[in-house]
């Protein structure tokens, strides 16, 4: 295991620490930032902890709540709670995402979801695993190679229709056998363990998804934005088993590339990254 994964696993150890004594409590402390996304105290605990283990290192950090940017060299990319709207209200469906990206390519990747007693992990050439109730194993995508047997998961319609298009939100769920809305983390999560195909969002921000190109890359899928370029952020973003990739992508074009040749849509507003409804 390298150093930068035994930090970031160090990292991820530390936010559980945090974020499994606030969930459910009784005093949580939630506020609205400007965007009217919330924001809890968790958040705001959890990567503080984290930029002061971080501050020994000498690396850039991008966080969720305190900022930053990812530029070249070494930047951890850190999303103290992915699904703060599930935190807040007491469904176990939130994770912390940590990511070293170097000169613009995440190489670590690290998801602990402490409520579902899971965590994920991966590093550039060293394979994705996971840990669960039944132990740590190593995880690979699915080998469903048509859509009409795959299973798919989108987010919030709403997203679609602002950000990118209801059409072909319709188009790639009428094209699969079944599809569910998991969200968040949980979705790139399941493609890289295999127990679902295709994962597609319409709006992120970078620490929403920067775990997950390293992660689904080393569990053998395919990770892009929904104009098909490799990057955690352009965007929006798709991951799959990489058998139904460019199927897919081909199902996402069409009005939305007409109207936005650079293939995506800028930054996103929401504080989970998905413009999901609680």
């Amino acid at each position: 295991m390298s150093t930068d994964l035994t930090l970031a696993l160090r990292l991820a150890d530390a936010a559980d620490a945090i974020t499994t004594a606030r969930f459910r409590a009784g005093d949580l402390v939630v506020r609205r930032k400007p965007d009217r996304t919330p924001v809890t105290d968790a958040d705001v605990a959890v990567e503080d902890a984290l930029r002061e283990v971080l501050a020994e290192t000498g690396d850039q950090v991008a966080g969720e709540e305190r900022g930053g940017e990812v530029g070249a060299g070494r930047t951890w990319v850190v999303d103290p709670i992915d699904g703060t709207k599930n935190f807040l209200r007491g469904v176990p469906v939130w994770a912390t995402l940590i990511a070293l990206v170097v000169d613009g390519t995440p190489q670590v990747g690290v998801v602990s979801a402490p409520a579902l007693g899971r965590r994920w992990w991966a590093a550039a050439g060293q394979g994705a695993f996971t840990r669960d109730a039944a132990g740590e194993r190593r995880i690979a995508v699915s080998g469903v190679a048509d859509l009409s047997d795959a299973y798919l998961s989108t987010t919030h319609l709403g997203s679609w229709v602002e950000h990118h298009s209801r059409e072909a939100y319709l188009r790639l769920a009428d094209a699969c056998w079944e599809n569910r809305a998991f969200g968040d983390f949980w979705q790139h999560c399941l493609v890289a363990e295999g127990a679902i195909d295709v994962a597609a969002e319409a709006v992120v921000n970078p620490w929403d998804v920067a775990p997950f190109q390293v992660l689904v890359r080393e569990a053998g899928g395919r990770f892009s934005d929904l104009s098909g370029v490799d990057r955690f952020d352009g965007g929006n973003v798709l991951s799959t088993n990489g058998l139904l990739h460019d199927a897919a992508l081909s199902l996402l074009a069409g009005e939305h590339a007409a109207a936005d040749p650079d293939g995506h849509n800028g930054t996103a507003t929401d504080g989970d990254g998905t413009n999901d409804t609680a």
